[in-house]
């Protein structure tokens, strides 16, 4: 039953406006049951109070350094991440089927990589074409035959999810080699319970602070066999790259070392780290450098970033690496059409998040369907992440779409393209005011002992008026996602989160 109380015509509200699904309000601009408090509290509380809250968010953020790098013109800009202090809810009804949907997602990925370096059934029944398995740039020939721990591959993931005009969920993009974002999930939430406590007080909201924890757990379950008490190290590419600070940040969460590449080596079949008492071993490294610069001897030679030798003790069984090497050929999106029919053929099951429709430039009519149809649709490099190496064809100029159409005819393997869906609506504070932006989530999911996704996610918000892009390097913001239980009684919403006042 929806709520009957209409959108506030004057104060933060006075200029919204809903072009697209409505995160917070259904037709006819009333809030949705969930969402109702929190649209009063926040027209109680007025637009003045609101920015002057913001900006004290924005300062503890500052003062924390909680920061991505943007790249351009050669070089790297540190920026604090843009925070929007209006929450996303989801109701604990809507989670249920999100939680369920990704479980069930990694669970048939996991299986994919498993099968596509050793038996590969699925490939000798055509379900997916070999072709592009085997020509993915994620596929690592190295991992053909080699028994992970556990028989899990992909320990990390972060599945993007975006809402169409009728509000349904839909799979955007699977992310299952070293996403990033979480630190802004378990930061924002800091963030908002210092700032605004009493948004808290109304709701009951599953908690994230334990997602350090368990991550930690995930890592130890895939330590050497006889390893009681493992050493874990998370292993960065250093202070440059985009998502330094979340390497720090969960290496501190978990209480483990911090690591790059010259701070280990491989002698007599292990790894060890340099400390200064001397060499101490290493016996899982959660690491957040790509395959491609994990060990210049197996992959690229020039890499500084990686640590010679760590090819072998993996596939030799004396270190733990997660991600595993080669779970890029599962979120190659060359390879993301055919995941409905992965699921169904591992799990028997349809698919309980659906994808977004997708083109294949592979496919003779679905190329002619492209070219013809640029300025409608979004074209994706099946390689690229971040919001990189993509045309959204209506807001592409003629030039740019000539680029891509010469591309997709010299590489269509290189490309994908999808309509182009109006993501989602989010009030967002804009100057004095609320305006609707665009939104996506991110939620992440870890596989250990089981499968854990973490309540709610990266939302992420596009800030420029219609703009579509919500990556935080192509000016992109986040907010705090409240996933709810299930609506407590009267006597229990005064009781806030964890205790916040």
């Amino acid at each position: 039953m929806l709520s009957t109380r209409p959108l506030p015509t004057n104060g933060l509200f006075s200029q919204y406006q809903t072009t697209a699904f409505d995160e917070m309000f259904a037709e006819s601009v009333v809030p949705r049951p969930h969402y109702a408090q929190l649209c009063e509290r926040l027209d109680e509380l007025g637009a003045d109070e609101l920015q002057r809250r913001a900006k004290a968010a924005d300062l503890s953020m500052r003062h924390q350094g909680i920061t991505f790098t943007v790249y351009g013109r050669g070089q790297g800009v540190e920026r604090i991440i843009p925070f929007d202090p209006v929450p996303r809810l989801i109701s604990a009804a809507e989670w249920d089927r999100i939680e369920r949907g990704l479980k069930q997602r990694v669970r048939a990925l996991n299986l994919f990589i498993k099968d596509v370096y050793h038996d590969r059934l699925i490939l000798k029944d055509r379900v997916v074409p070999a072709e592009l398995v085997l020509g993915a740039s994620g596929y690592r020939r190295e991992m053909v035959g080699l028994d992970v721990p556990k028989d899990v591959y992909v320990h990390v993931s972060g599945i993007d999810l975006i809402r169409d005009s009728d509000g349904e969920y839909l799979v955007l993009e699977d992310n299952c080699r070293t996403p990033s974002g979480v630190s802004y999930v378990l930061q924002n939430r800091q963030v908002m319970k210092h700032v605004f406590p009493f948004l808290f007080q109304q709701y009951s909201i599953r908690p994230v602070e334990e997602y350090a924890e368990n991550l930690l757990a995930v890592l130890r379950h895939i330590a050497p066999a006889g390893c009681d008490e493992p050493t874990v190290v998370v292993l960065t590419p250093g202070q440059y790259n985009s998502a330094y600070y979340e390497h720090s940040f969960l290496a501190r969460s978990m209480g483990v070392e911090l690591v790059e590449g010259r701070d280990l080596l491989f002698d007599r079949g292990q790894i060890f780290m340099k400390t200064t008492r001397g060499l101490r071993r290493v016996d899982v490294v959660y690491r957040r450098v790509d395959d491609d610069f994990l060990d210049p001897l197996a992959f690229r030679s020039d890499s500084q970033l990686g640590v010679a030798g760590i090819v072998g003790a993996y596939r030799a069984g004396s270190v733990g690496l997660a991600n595993a090497i080669g779970t890029g050929v599962a979120d190659d999106k060359g390879i993301y059409p055919f995941v409905p029919n992965i699921i169904r053929y591992y799990l028997n099951e349809d698919a309980l998040l659906p994808n977004v429709e997708t083109f294949r430039p592979l496919v003779p009519a679905h190329r002619q369907h492209i070219l013809a149809n640029l300025e409608t649709l979004v074209v994706k490099a099946v390689d690229a992440s971040g919001g990189y190496g993509m045309l959204i064809g209506p807001a592409s100029t003629a030039s740019q779409r000539e680029e891509f159409a010469r591309r997709i005819e010299a590489n269509p393997r290189g490309y994908v393209a999808q309509p182009t869906i109006s993501l989602s609506l989010h009030p967002t504070l804009i100057d004095n005011h609320l305006e609707g932006r665009h939104v996506d989530l991110r939620p992440f999911v870890l596989y250990g002992e089981e499968i854990r996704v973490l309540p709610g996610g990266l939302t992420r918000v596009a800030l420029p008026r219609g703009s579509l892009v919500v990556n935080s390097s192509q000016g992109g913001g986040t907010k705090d996602t409240w996933v709810l239980h299930d609506t407590p009684p009267a006597a229990e919403r005064k009781r806030p989160e964890n205790g916040a006042a």
